[in-house]
């Protein structure tokens, strides 16, 4: 016999162990099998798992385990991204707060020792939280993007794409942490709205004495490195200065004024001091009008030889105070606003302001590989789910940058390339043939030293797709599982991640990486806020998983994951989802409880009774609605079905239907029982993707009633009922009881009848088949309203009248009841919901409040809206029925 609860804490880490032990996450070792694969997004090796992991691994264990049970070969490929900043800076910060030496004065090597012993020591921890979330992972074939066949692929990636001519060292601005003194993505730069300062600088004409041209900067300091001014070609307050020069104020350096469409009229004074080696789209002026580019900063943000004497040395903030104190005391200050702008820190920290700056890189020729990729998702081989977030691929793409792929960091790939005395370059895959190669340039053997960069996280992660199923080896796992499947991500690195893939799976393999990209949304909390530690709203899901249970978790995000862009996270949802998971459970348990037992060699085809027909019809209808919803990775609407189906279809009314057969016994009782053990079979395979450790458990536990089960559900065979199982006339037959049940329910519950109060069911009009469909469920009809009986008679005084699937029916509730007092408390109700409903929708036809208010509180309104107009209309048609009864 079931428990009386489903107890997770006790189910889950033991089911887990049988199903890995058992192999089954395996792919099945069957030629014949259709190959599916997905390889994980994966995680840093640094981190632990976030609500946005229980997402997107939810969603993409959903769609491994659907195509585990349909029989394909299903590899989910794990692993872990080494991340090198968020682990170098971990490490160091640990360094530091124990007291030893910084990672400089310790040396490359035994630093990159205690990141490993770290990694050995913390780097497992995402991994066995995956574990918790029922994660279907081939444990077997996880991978590290610094183990060394992944590594052997990137130094065979980078070396190629030099000798091709795609990948360079260049001189050009990018973003850099002063603190860690390297290169970073535009992912690890957070862009946050601040309100500084906007100071006007006069800039002396030359040769016009008492002339001056007006620029604004939030950023004084880099004035030492200006190199133009610009102005727009149409701006007529200055087509007189185009083609001068002005003296640059403390430098004394003459730069010209130029024309260029960068600067716009209508912002500040129409004037832009122009410091290419220190702004990125001041780098692109200089470059098309061929400015010199001064860096005047050092790697740690001070002030250079090429800023003057009184400057060098200083902190790039200190140097701003000076210089501004300095141009007011020349009467150069023209003034200073309050400006709102945004500034670039480092993300994780969000303490460091993160610079443009100009060095020396190795780029990526990024427009030459993003050709093809285009192509491939304009052509369709590689599809958006949804299909909107194709824009964004493509907006990025087709404007696409020289991608940095070098960082001044420890830990990570090394850069596979040499220098010889005279700063000759040798890009090889070893340093071996480094050394080869530069014999034969020299003519002699010569001593070489390596890049001291590493590559960016990103160009490894690139490769993931092929590099992780043995590239560049033609491995039998690279023959038969790449093309990948679908990949499971978020928006947000659209264009870090998923783009990188597809150029670099193109170039390498020639074919596309994945067939699909299914894109999630963010999780925010129940207010619409992102979560952060310091708005304390941070949603940790292993104590979600502790006091919910994983299938509660997973339900929940999976029911959630078709909003576009923000998914609202809150308990209440949670907990309801939990109430879903005791539903089914205590349903399986009245199945037991009934004798609802799996029958030997029973075909659900040869079933008679009406019920027994409605609900095999009902079964097919679903199965065949999760199986296209995810087929289209609609994993939410997949959710939906199975909840319509296992609470209301088949809890609420097949149960409750069946009562009165089961307890009658007899042949029409023992095909129910069959029948319902039938159709409870069909929901735990169909809800397994999603709550797999509850469905496993129920077909653990119900396989000692009936023949033995043939596997572990996890490799039971999906649902594929036939077209026959239809049956239009029991459904409609059904249909009528339901609605006279339902219709009923809502007349006592809208009129405040006592739940004790028993009156009669009036059917005051029907055909034959409505009269005769409502007496051969008379008992159930009667159990279920709470009625004395059913009479095919005229209505009463005081019987309130209704209509259900083209009957009309009348409950006589006068006895229970006051109808006038009822009349005056349902228009008093209908009053207030129209008072509600005024405000509400003169506060949202306000455009002002709708711009300015949170998204999230315009949104409450609106739901506030649409429930108050709902219930209004219940309540109303509820009074037109008291109004009838007279």
């Amino acid at each position: 016999m079931l428990d009386k609860n489903f107890d997770p804490r006790s189910v889950e880490s033991r089911l887990y162990a049988q199903w890995e032990a058992s192999g089954v996450f395996a792919p099945k070792d069957d030629p014949e099998a259709t190959p599916y694969t997905i390889v994980i997004p994966p995680p840093n090796v640094t981190g632990s798992l976030h609500i946005g992991h229980a997402l997107n691994n939810t969603l993409q264990d959903v769609l491994i385990r659907f195509e585990r049970m349909r029989g394909k070969a299903a590899l989910w490929l794990p692993g872990t991204d080494h991340a090198g900043i968020a682990t170098q800076m971990m490490v160091e910060k640990q360094l530091a707060e124990s007291g030893n030496i910084g990672r400089r004065d310790l040396g490359r090597e035994p630093f990159l020792e205690k990141v490993w012993e770290w990694k050995a020591r913390y780097g497992g921890t995402i991994v066995r939280q995956l574990r918790r979330l029922g994660a279907s992972c081939d444990w077997s074939r996880e991978r590290f993007t610094l183990d060394d066949g992944l590594s052997a692929a990137v130094r065979k990636v980078f070396v190629t794409l030099h000798k091709q001519g795609l990948l360079y060292r260049d001189k050009r601005l990018v973003n850099w942490h002063p603190e860690l003194q390297t290169a970073v993505s535009d992912l690890e730069v957070a862009n946050v709205e601040v309100t500084g300062s906007m100071w006007r600088f006069r800039y002396p004409i030359e040769g016009e004495p008492g002339r001056f041209i007006v620029v604004a900067t939030t950023r004084p300091e880099t004035m030492v490195g200006d190199t133009a001014v610009a102005v727009h070609p149409g701006d007529e307050r200055y087509a007189d200065l185009v083609g001068k020069q002005v003296r640059l104020p403390l430098v004394g350096r003459l730069i010209p004024i130029i024309a260029d469409d960068y600067a716009d009229p209508e912002k500040g004074t129409g004037a832009v001091k122009i410091t290419p080696a220190h702004d990125f789209n001041d780098f692109r002026v200089g470059q098309r009008h061929g400015l010199e580019a001064i860096n005047i900063l050092t790697p740690d943000a001070k002030l250079n030889e090429n800023a003057p004497a009184p400057y060098r040395g200083l902190d790039r903030f200190a140097a701003r105070k000076l210089i501004v104190a300095d141009m007011e005391a020349l009467g150069l200050l023209d003034g200073v606003d309050a400006n709102k702008m945004m500034i670039p820190y480092d993300e994780k920290s969000k303490l460091v302001v993160i610079e443009p700056y100009l060095t020396d890189q190795w780029y990526v020729d990024a427009k030459t590989l993003a050709r093809p990729a285009i192509r491939a998702v304009e052509e369709g081989r590689t599809v958006f789910e949804p299909k909107t977030w194709e824009r964004t691929y493509f907006d990025w793409l087709r404007n696409i940058e020289p991608w940095c792929v070098s960082r001044q960091l420890w830990w990570g790939h090394r850069i596979p390339a040499w220098y010889g005395p005279d700063g000759a370059i040798f890009v090889e895959e070893t340093e071996a043939e480094a050394l080869a190669a530069a014999h034969a340039h020299y003519g002699k053997a010569t001593t070489l030293t390596q890049d001291e960069d590493v590559l960016d996280t990103w160009f490894s992660s690139g490769l993931w797709p092929f590099s992780t199923l043995g590239w560049p080896k033609k491995t039998s796992d690279l023959e038969r599982f790449y093309p990948t499947g679908d990949l499971v991500t978020s928006f947000d690195i659209i264009f870090f991640w998923v783009a990188r893939m597809m150029m670099l799976g193109l170039h390498f393999m020639g074919e596309v990486p994945f067939r699909r990209v299914v894109i999630n949304a963010l999780i925010r909390d129940e207010h619409g806020q992102k979560m952060s530690k310091t708005k304390g709203n941070v949603v940790d899901p292993l104590e979600l998983i502790d006091e919910y249970g994983a299938d509660a978790l997973r339900f929940t995000v999976t029911a959630m994951s078709g909003q576009v862009r923000d998914i609202r996270m809150s308990r209440q949802r949670l907990e309801g989802y939990r109430n879903f998971g005791t539903k089914l459970w205590n349903a399986a348990r009245f199945c037991q409880m009934n004798g609802c037992e799996r029958v030997e060699g029973f075909d659900p085809a040869s079933v008679k009774h009406v019920q027994n027909r409605w609900i095999r019809g009902e079964a097919l209808k679903t199965a065949r609605a999760v199986t296209a919803a995810l087929e289209t990775a609609q994993m939410e609407e997949a959710a939906n079905q199975l909840y319509r189906f296992i609470w209301n279809v088949f809890c609420d009314w097949r149960l409750e239907l069946a009562k009165p057969l089961l307890a009658a016994g007899g042949e029409a009782a023992a095909e129910t029982r069959a029948m319902t053990a039938w159709t409870l079979d069909v929901i735990l395979k169909l809800l397994h993707p999603i709550m797999p450790f509850m469905t496993e458990d129920l077909w653990e536990k119900t396989a000692s009633a009936g023949p033995p089960r043939d596997s572990m559900l996890i490799v039971a065979p999906w649902p594929d009922l036939p077209d026959s199982f239809a049956d239009e006339a029991a459904a409609g037959e059904i249909a009528l009881v339901i609605a006279a049940i339902t219709e009923g329910r809502s007349v006592r519950s809208e009129l405040n009848v006592p739940v004790s109060a028993k009156p009669p069911l009036l059917v005051t009009e029907a055909g034959p088949r409505e009269r005769r469909i409502l007496a051969e469920n008379a008992e159930a009809i009667r159990q279920m309203l709470r009625i004395s009986e059913i009479r095919f008679d005229a209505a009463e005084t005081g019987a309130v009248p209704f209509l259900a699937e083209g009957a009309s029916f009348a409950l006589p509730v006068a006895e229970f009841i006051d109808l006038a007092a009822e009349k005056t408390r349902l228009a008093k109700d209908v009053a207030a919901l129209v008072g509600d409903i005024d405000r509400t929708a003169k506060k949202l036809a306000n455009a002002d409040f709708v711009a300015r208010a949170p998204e999230e509180v315009v949104e409450e309104n609106r739901e506030r809206l649409a429930e108050a107009e709902a219930a209004k209309a219940r309540l109303e048609a509820a009074l037109q029925r008291l109004e009838a009864v007279g």
